[in-house]
């Protein structure tokens, strides 16, 4: 009977701890939040996703002070700022605690980042309590809530500790949404600024072209004042010569030239030309049209890569010769494309048919209506364009400069 009596008393005393929720992994709370935006349940992801945050800044914060307990120990303040000497110190003297922080810190820092130093390696602990993916899927719910000024906050709490991004490529899709924010909210002036930003860090054809026209104009001002003038570093004169190249076969020898003789394949920047070309078509500037030519070479690149990917024999000839000349490139591209799920999901990811009439626009209002006409002519052969399709039309009908929208 005693013995029923103990089981009973350990088992009221136990169930409170029974009872108590296992904490999860932040990064567990990130991946349910997830999934929670992606069902629709928006208020449950939101507090996933704060779960998450509040979650890894407790985990750091603590390895923080297991860490800044070893360094206040004597012989520790002793040994100074090297790593590999506090480090020794913690294994040898069992501080299990601090060298467990220590193991994490490395796992998500490379230790050859922090240069033997006790000091870096607590500023890293420090910045690790961010949690850039939190601050952007949060984001991410009040985006879609329509709470534009909170998400275009916590895109921009992201982009500031970026460099923690698993992903070292998102830092770049990030500036792409807070562009895309920007542009809702009417802020051009600092959308443009978020594009060309990400232009001047990975487009160095065209950052290079636009240095060396600079310096082209520096010499010549300095040579008219009679001062030594320098040349033009090579690779700035090199791309300069290559953006200078395409832009005149595209004007005088037309768009199946361009297409035979051109290639980049730089994807990363092909949605920053084509939403500054667009933002500069539609409000009237000239300076659309090199934006586009980019845009629309970078897109034909990634087309045609994939078809030889299947096809190593595709040519964008017409072997039979029955095709418009001027524009039979464009025709058997097209013709591909249709055969492709893959290519059709692309050009409409990247507003190919819009991309082709806005460049045709952009090249009439610069006075090249022979080419425009030619983009105008591939778009009015292409009736799943839609809106594309029919405005090409009417641009043959009565050619026209496209009305100008008035924006800052």
């Amino acid at each position: 009977m005693k013995g029923y009596k103990l089981l009973f008393l350990l088992l009221i005393f136990a169930a409170p701890v029974f009872a108590q929720p296992v904490a999860q992994p932040w990064w567990l709370s990130l991946e349910q939040g997830k999934h929670k935006f992606r069902s629709g349940d928006y208020g449950g992801a939101l507090l996933s996703f704060e779960d998450a945050r509040r979650d890894r800044r407790a985990m750091y914060e603590q390895l923080e002070r297991d860490f800044i307990h070893l360094l206040s120990v004597g012989e520790v303040r002793r040994i100074g700022d090297a790593l590999d000497w506090v480090e020794r110190y913690s294994y040898e003297r069992n501080y299990i605690a601090a060298s467990a922080a220590l193991k994490e810190l490395y796992y998500r820092i490379p230790k050859t980042s922090l240069n033997n130093s006790a000091n870096a390696a607590l500023e890293a602990f420090d910045k690790l309590k961010n949690y850039p993916e939190a601050e952007y899927w949060i984001g991410e719910v009040y985006r879609v809530e329509g709470e534009l000024s909170l998400a275009l906050s916590q895109f921009r709490k992201a982009y500031a500790v970026r460099e923690l991004f698993e992903d070292t490529g998102f830092g770049t899709e990030l500036q792409y949404k807070i562009s895309s924010v920007l542009l809702t909210r009417q802020e051009y002036n600092e959308m443009i600024r978020v594009l060309q930003s990400i232009i001047n860090d990975y487009d160095t054809l065209w950052i290079n072209a636009a240095k060396a026209e600079t310096s082209r104009m520096e010499v010549v001002n300095a040579d008219s004042e009679g001062k030594d003038t320098s040349s033009i570093p090579y690779a700035q004169a090199s791309a300069s010569f290559a953006s200078l190249a395409m832009t005149r076969t595209l004007e005088t020898e037309g768009v199946g030239r361009f297409m035979e003789l051109y290639r980049y394949n730089n994807r990363t920047v092909e949605q920053a030309h084509r939403r500054l070309g667009f933002y500069y078509a539609v409000s009237g500037r000239p300076s659309a049209q090199q934006h586009l030519m980019f845009s629309f070479l970078i897109q034909n690149t990634t087309i045609i890569e994939e078809i030889m990917r299947r096809r190593r024999d595709f040519r964008l000839t017409d072997p039979e010769g029955k095709r418009d000349s001027r524009i039979q490139e464009l025709l058997v591209l097209m013709e591909e494309v249709k055969k492709s799920p893959i290519l059709l999901s692309y050009i409409e990811e990247t507003e190919y048919y819009k991309t082709v009439y806005y460049l045709g626009s952009s090249l009439y209002r610069n006075g090249k209506t022979s080419v425009a006409r030619d983009f105008w002519n591939f778009l009015a052969s292409q009736p799943q364009a839609g809106e594309w399709y029919n405005r090409a039309l009417g641009q043959l009908r009565n050619p026209h400069l496209d009305a100008v929208v008035e924006m800052p």
